[in-house]
């Protein structure tokens, strides 16, 4: 069964910092890209950050570039999302991804999500 949990999120002022985790279960971690996505209310939900396999090569969204950092432990068949100078504009629910195209199919798993909030 997959599983992708979210941890990490909450309250948080502007400028301050927080730490998501997302616990992978159920498929083989090491092969699959995976990707942080945001949604805020009233908004479609985009791409936030997203590592390739082994942490290869990493992606990010231009509103969240030079504060957050992706990164990912196959040991612990886990995914960070580091974010640093967080705005209000940052508040939204994150969700972790999981992503694979083969020839014949493609795999795309999500997490419950975790709310962000950041506000004086």
């Amino acid at each position: 069964q997959v599983q992708l949990v979210e941890s990490g999120g909450g309250l948080v002022q502007p400028g301050g910092s927080l730490r998501l985790s997302c616990a992978a279960s159920g498929f083989t971690f090491s092969i699959y890209t995976m990707s942080w996505y945001r949604q805020a209310p009233g908004k479609e939900r985009e791409l936030v950050a997203a590592i390739t396999t082994a942490g290869g090569s990493t992606d990010y969204a231009d509103s969240v570039k030079g504060r957050f950092t992706i990164s990912r432990d196959s040991a612990r068949n886990t995914v960070y999302l580091q974010m640093n100078r967080l705005k209000p504009e940052d508040t939204a629910v994150y969700y972790c991804n999981a992503y694979r195209r083969t020839a014949l199919r493609t795999y795309n798993y999500w997490g419950q999500g975790t709310q962000v909030t950041v506000s004086s």
